[in-house]
């Protein structure tokens, strides 16, 4: 029983400076990645508490897509589809042209009517030609 508390510190410190080692350097928080590895190293419990907290990179939620947006020069964060404008514009541009190829097929639907009416009217011309 007094051994859970060691085993739980031991698995959580090998899990924070794996998940510290893995990060890509541009995504984690903070502090610059090889610090964070010396504050997990150095300070094993508080190092991985600290890390989980304040470095740790923000990942999108399990499910949802997410895409790539620069933050400044040469680094780049992961974002919700709802929040990138270039989804968005895509998204408004999409709905744009369902929305005229809708018009354009009721416009074809009503000329295609109009031209049945007009050969029962007429139907001679059609025998003419």
């Amino acid at each position: 029983m007094r051994y859970i508390p060691v085993i739980f510190g031991v698995v959580l410190f090998i899990y924070g400076l794996i998940d510290c080692i893995r990060s890509e350097s541009t995504d984690v928080r903070s502090l610059p990645k090889p610090v964070w590895i010396l504050v997990i190293v150095l300070l094993p419990l508080v190092g991985v508490i600290l890390w989980l907290f304040l470095g740790r990179p923000h990942y999108a939620a399990a499910g949802e897509p997410a895409t790539r947006r620069p933050l400044r020069s040469g680094t780049a964060r992961f974002t919700a589809p709802d929040d990138d404008p270039a989804f968005l514009r895509n998204l408004e541009v999409a709905r744009a042209h369902k929305a005229e190829a809708d018009r354009l097929r009721k416009l074809r639907a009503e000329l295609d009517a109009r031209e049945a009416k007009l050969r029962e009217q007429h139907p001679k011309d059609e025998t003419q030609h």
